[in-house]
């Protein structure tokens, strides 16, 4: 007995030795393999260390039983050609992420033998050929983005064995030809090929995917409004007049009396716009050098209409020349628009608040060089530079019905609202038709412009350091407002409203405006933004603020704009949006692509969106108090400089599971 069980436990040894030997063999397998992949692509050197056994503790590696499992590399600069004999080694990946950097070729073959495969983020890259057939034999694949690469050839029947895939990004590429009719995935509830040189019928399958899944070809039917032929191309649109008998035909023929008549009209046409031409002209002109009156500022504010508001169009061109008096000339009503009547006896006079320096009065802003920065949700904001070079923002209020007495009680106020992070009213005008606001002028501009507008090549990316800056600043002007009362919010919170200076640092504007105007003013303003809880805009709880900051949190890590999120191509707003893709464990997926190349705040970044996802909870009572998320931000603003020191922290994020 004694000897059966000697025997026993010698083969139970022998046999954890040899598992052993094995698994730490095919640790080293994907050890060489990624120590080839990193000799053999060009761009920023992957700071692995080689002297290190096991590649588990590597930036973008993840291990379980002693294999590699995932591959996350995302938008580090490798560029260059993968060659076979890499991938070949690491046959147990799930996941693998190369996404937005600059490889190019052929996807390497030996692609083929990771039949583990669930996830392939190859998108931003510059892979070329055709899409490879090998693809079609990883039966596990879940998700598959190709996305803006350089792939040609036709989209075949092949994706018709990925049985379980659910995800499929083919846009932005030279794709050809139709898609087969019997094109058939059966659980695809993600696909898009816009932006191709696709042509022919959709097939019925893919009907239920919205037309922005197909835009940017030459396809026909159902979703897209273009109906198909009967070979299943677009109709082309008939001739009128090239078919019929010999005596139409003849009809068509001009006679030269008709030939006159049109060449006599195109010149009297022709010298009658020249005339017009120089009618406005010299009508601008003199507007420039006369007094203006109000029609001018609604022919001005007509012009705009639907432009955003204060800091996103500086510089359109709109209203330069102008004085800032067509913004107070309604005033002057009754007066003949003499301007010096304005400072006689009983005229209405600009207010300054508290100590505020007055160094200037309202002669000075009506003579003040103006040019419009936008129509915004209560009223036209211009930015004003007086004679001696002090630059203003003025706002023109819209939609005012309360009694002047009532107007000083509020404004009063909004002026004696005292914090850094808020932007200064300085100074008032009020008379029975014109409302002006005078606040300090920020000369960055909005938020909203600096994440939605121009992204040229002159445009300095926004980094971490900058947005969570941003947020903090933000939060912290928020907290002071709720700090004056529990009934006091701001009720217009969103990315036009946070004005920046020229070290970034935040100011949040329209605060206590809420309450001065109209209902008319107030339905629309806050698309995306808005608490679902909230029916009546003027009437904003601070929980509800705390919603709308969380949507401005989303809108700095995404880096889209709270009405344009979309979700499977359908129309939802931002937190939804975010929420389904970290419910499907893609959390990088959702960041900003100017964000991701910071990958030493990964874990900040996370917890930021996290926090975010928290205020724009759809409960009131599940949502933290401003103070809160103050303080929360502060310390990842801390921990990020911490993690400074550490330039290879990694995001490593990518969703790796198929969901169950």
């Amino acid at each position: 007995m004694q000897m059966h069980t000697q025997d026993m436990t010698f083969w139970f040894l022998l046999y954890m030795f040899v598992i052993m030997a094995y698994a730490e063999a095919d640790l080293a397998s994907d050890r060489g393999a990624l120590l080839l992949l990193r000799s053999s692509v060009g761009g920023r050197t992957l700071l692995w260390n080689a002297s290190s056994p096991s590649p588990c503790s590597w930036a973008g590696v993840t291990c379980e039983q002693n294999r590699v499992t995932a591959l996350r590399l995302p938008g580090v600069a490798l560029s260059g050609q993968i060659p076979p004999g890499i991938f070949g080694n690491l046959t147990q990946l799930r996941t693998l992420s190369l996404r937005l950097n600059s490889l190019g070729g052929s996807l390497p073959s030996d692609l083929a033998l990771c039949n583990s495969l669930r996830n392939l983020y190859l998108q931003g890259n510059r892979f070329a050929g055709h899409v490879p057939d090998f693809l079609f034999t990883l039966q596990r694949l879940v998700r598959l983005n190709l996305a803006s690469n350089n792939f040609s050839g036709e989209i075949t029947l092949g994706f018709n064995n990925l049985t379980r895939l659910r995800t499929l990004f083919l846009e932005n590429n030279r794709l050809s030809g139709s898609i087969p009719s019997a094109f058939d995935v059966p659980n695809l509830n993600q696909f898009n090929v816009s932006n191709n040189l696709l042509n022919g019928s959709i097939p019925a399958k893919l009907q239920t995917f919205t037309v922005t899944s197909f835009m940017g070809n030459s396809l026909c039917g159902k979703p897209l409004d273009s109906s198909c032929s009967g070979n299943g191309t677009v109709p082309s649109k008939p001739i009128t007049g090239q078919s019929g008998s010999g005596q139409e035909k003849k009809n068509k023929k001009l006679s030269g009396g008709a030939i006159a008549g049109i060449v006599i009209g195109s010149i009297l046409g022709f010298v009658l716009i020249v005339v017009l031409l120089l009618f406005f002209c010299r009508k601008k002109s003199s507007q420039k050098t006369s007094s203006v009156d109000i029609a001018v500022l609604k022919q001005q504010e007509i012009e705009i209409r639907g432009e955003k508001s204060i800091g996103e169009v500086e510089n359109t061109g709109y209203g330069n020349g102008y004085s800032v008096a067509a913004a107070a000339a309604a005033a002057m009503a009754g007066s003949n628009g003499k301007l010096g009547e304005l400072n006689g006896t009983g005229a209405k006079k600009l207010l300054f608040f508290g100590n505020a320096a007055r160094l200037f009065d309202l002669e000075d802003l009506l003579k003040a060089s103006a040019e419009v920065l936008g129509k915004g949700t209560f009223g036209t904001a211009y930015k004003a530079v007086l004679e001696f070079g002090t630059v203003v923002a003025v706002k023109r209020l819209k939609d005012v019905t309360i009694s002047e007495m009532e107007f000083k009680g509020k404004i009063d106020t909004v002026g004696a609202m005292d914090h850094e992070n808020l932007i200064p009213l300085r100074a008032y005008y009020y008379s029975r038709d014109e409302k002006l606001l005078v606040y300090d002028y920020m000369p960055m501009g909005s938020l909203s412009a600096l994440l939605h507008g121009n992204k040229g090549a002159g445009r300095t990316p926004l980094n971490w350091e900058i947005r969570s800056g941003i947020a903090l600043g933000a939060a912290r002007g928020i907290e002071y407002l709720h700090s004056l009362g529990s009934n006091v919010s701001h009720g217009n919170i969103k990315s036009s409203n946070i004005l920046l200076t020229k070290s970034y640092d935040a100011r949040i504007s329209d605060f206590g405006l809420a309450q001065l105007v109209g209902p008319s003013s107030t339905p629309n303003r806050v698309a995306g933004y808005r608490a679902p809880e909230v029916t009546d805009p003027r009437k904003v709880s601070q929980k509800a603020d705390v919603y709308s900051f969380g949507v401005l949190l989303l809108e700095l890590l995404t880096g889209k704009a709270p009405s344009h999120a979309v979700l499977n191509d359908e129309g939802v707003d931002l937190p939804r949006w975010v929420q389904s893709i970290v419910r499907e464990e893609w959390t990088s997926e959702v960041f900003d692509l100017e964000l991701l190349r910071y990958q030493n705040v990964g874990e900040e970044m996370v917890q930021l969106l996290q926090l975010a996802i928290d205020c724009a909870a759809q409960y009131p009572d599940k949502r933290p108090s401003i103070s809160h998320v103050t303080r929360r931000i502060e310390e990842l603003c801390r921990s990020s400089m911490r993690d400074d020191q550490d330039p290879q922290h990694d995001l490593v994020t990518d969703g790796d599971e198929e969901s169950r």
